[in-house]
């Protein structure tokens, strides 16, 4: 061997980049939702059936990094400063009930709207956690997922499989997966935000000590059927909702008046509205139209209980 060959320095390797684990965040629909009273510590009882629609946020996990959160996407500027997001702190409730948790950094693509009772931050959250327990070899069903999602906010746990489910309680209490006929149907957001709190404290539920043994109802099997189930009970948050936003109202009136539409409602404590359409096509058509004459509005037709 030469002196030149032998002084010659080896070749570097380039780092390995593994690629980002990702996850849905799908937008979460309350069907109904009955209030049932307010506790001493201020949390409000409920009854709910909740699915999900085929529209979501999208977050990423590169793993190994520190933690942290870039938030990126069409309605990021909404969602407040990324160190106090919700994806962040289910990750450290995680970190602190499973030893030496494989963390990284999160990339969120927001889409949905912010502040629009679609669940948005919470599905955000139960996907950073599903992903975790990706990068760290959890199951899904870890029960230590579910109690990080209990500390981290009242809609994650519903969240985390993102399953049509009646929920109960404080939102914690959640019933075995329920089957629901897949249903066409149109958002609409306003732009207006509202505050969760804003809404509860606006309905001024009774105080109870504590909620009733919820037993939740069987749903019947036809479309038809479960419609009329579903428009049999009402979203409790409505008429608070629209005294504070009575922009709620109008969005309500105009997805009635499309045709084919055959119900329209609040979701969760608003301002999102939806409406089910008989097809698919008139769904479509739905969305259309509203975008044209609402263009300020944020408008997509999508399928509920597809996720």
């Amino acid at each position: 061997m030469s002196p030149k060959s032998a002084s010659k320095p080896p070749a570097r390797r380039s780092p390995v980049r593994l690629a980002a684990l990702a996850e849905p965040a799908f937008a979460k629909i309350n069907l109904t939702l009955r209030v049932t009273g307010r506790r001493a510590d201020g949390f409000h009882l409920l009854e709910s059936l909740v699915c999900f629609a085929a529209l979501a946020d999208r977050v990423e996990l590169h793993v190994g990094a520190r933690l942290e959160l870039k938030v990126g996407g069409p309605t990021a500027t909404d969602a407040g400063p990324d160190g106090e997001n919700l994806v962040l702190r289910a990750a450290r409730a995680l970190q602190q009930r499973v030893p030496r948790l494989k963390l990284g950094r999160f990339t969120l693509t927001k889409r949905l709207p912010v502040g629009a009772g679609l669940g948005g931050g919470s599905a955000d959250a139960a996907a950073a956690l599903r992903l975790l327990a990706q990068a760290n070899k959890l199951p899904q069903d870890d029960p230590e997922l579910y109690e990080a999602a209990r500390e981290t906010g009242s809609d994650v746990s519903v969240c985390l499989a993102s399953a049509t489910r009646w929920m109960s309680g404080t939102g914690h209490e959640l019933s075995a997966p329920v089957a629901m006929p897949k249903l066409f149907a149109v958002l609409v957001n306003p732009g207006i935000p509202l505050a969760t709190r804003d809404v509860y404290g606006a309905l001024k539920a009774p105080k109870v000590s504590e909620a009733a043994k919820f037993r939740p109802p069987a749903l019947p099997n036809g479309r038809k059927e479960f419609l009329a189930f579903v428009a049999g009970l009402a979203n409790d948050l409505e008429p608070p909702a629209i005294k504070l936003a009575p922009i709620v109202e109008v969005v309500l009136a105009t997805l009635r008046d499309q045709p084919a539409c055959v119900l329209a409602r609040m979701s969760g404590s608003g301002s999102t509205c939806f409406a089910i359409f008989a097809t698919r096509n008139a769904a479509k058509l739905a969305a259309r139209t509203l975008t044209i004459r609402h263009p300020a509005w944020w408008v997509r037709d999508t399928e509920l209980g597809a996720s």
